[in-house]
């Protein structure tokens, strides 16, 4: 209670509330209930809010939904998913869930998490399996220890996580979702090494990182966060490709580079998120 209590005054965008492997198999009942109490509690802080709840093969998230699915819950983030079916399943539950707790309909949210090379395989018709899905994350421990190796000696480079990594941000963009990067597995003091990860994902196209600490979100933050420079060049590329379009152009020179109608979408894009940061730091209270 302590650990979650602590979340509610953390800047994170969201804070995930777990119910599977940091939940011993006779402890999961009493998690429910706490998990259950403190939803609305965490939620005050300003961060969306989301449950970890058991796979579906485990026969174990019925149970899980029938206790977190309340006021305040932003959705479910479902462990070990491997293929399209699970969330079909997951779906379902979630749709007889909403009916039974009074919640919109399709209300809640899904980040299915891929933590197998089965799930890495079948990447694409995870991601584009429902559309309460808004991301897919990785989960590498999980997935190295299928592959028959543990994380615990990973390379440097980690190069032997990069097919996982480009293959699951690569399906989640054709499906139109963000890709979310596996939590750190070294060592809390090790920044430099956590610093290097988060800017590889961040090249390979991931929009967010997992995290397992409260000294990571800032960096984290940061990293993925547009640069004020950025920012500023997308704000006068679309002010001036927009004067340009009224006036009929289809394509213009701006500052000696020729920027089109792609260019002109990826600086709209990157204003609009430097725009939907400002307003959910604006509604974060002080606490």
């Amino acid at each position: 209670m302590r650990m979650i209590t602590k979340a509610a005054s953390l800047p994170a965008d969201a804070i995930i509330l777990d119910l599977e492997d940091a939940v011993p198999l006779p402890d999961k009942a009493t998690a429910r209930i706490m998990i259950r109490d403190s939803i609305k509690g965490v939620k005050l802080g300003g961060s969306y809010v989301f449950v970890r709840v058991n796979a579906i093969t485990t026969k174990l998230t019925t149970e899980d939904l029938k206790f977190v699915a309340v006021e305040g819950l932003d959705g479910l983030m479902l462990a070990k998913t491997e293929t399209k079916s699970d969330i079909v399943e997951l779906d379902s539950m979630l749709e007889e869930t909403e009916k039974g707790w009074g919640l919109e309909p399709r209300s809640l949210k899904v980040v299915p998490l891929i933590e197998s090379a089965k799930g890495v395989i079948n990447a694409y018709e995870i991601a584009s399996a429902s559309e309460r899905i808004i991301a897919v994350a990785f989960g590498a421990g999980d997935y190295y220890r299928d592959l028959g190796r543990s994380v615990s000696f990973l390379s440097p480079e980690q190069t032997e996580l990069l097919y996982a990594r480009s293959r699951i941000v690569n399906c989640s963009v054709a499906a139109g979702v963000q890709a979310i990067d596996t939590v750190f597995f070294g060592l809390l003091t090790d920044r430099e090494g956590f610093m290097k990860e988060t800017m590889l994902a961040l090249q390979l196209g991931f929009k967010g990182k997992l995290l397992i600490h409260p000294t990571q979100i800032e960096p984290v933050n940061k990293a993925f966060s547009p640069l004020p420079d950025e920012a500023e060049y997308a704000r006068r590329v679309v002010e001036a490709f927009e004067e340009a379009q009224a006036r009929g152009l289809g394509a213009i020179s701006f500052e000696g580079k020729m920027i089109d109608y792609m260019n002109y979408k990826q600086a709209k894009d990157l204003v609009r998120l430097v725009e939907f940061i400002a307003e959910k730091e604006d509604e974060r209270p002080l606490l």
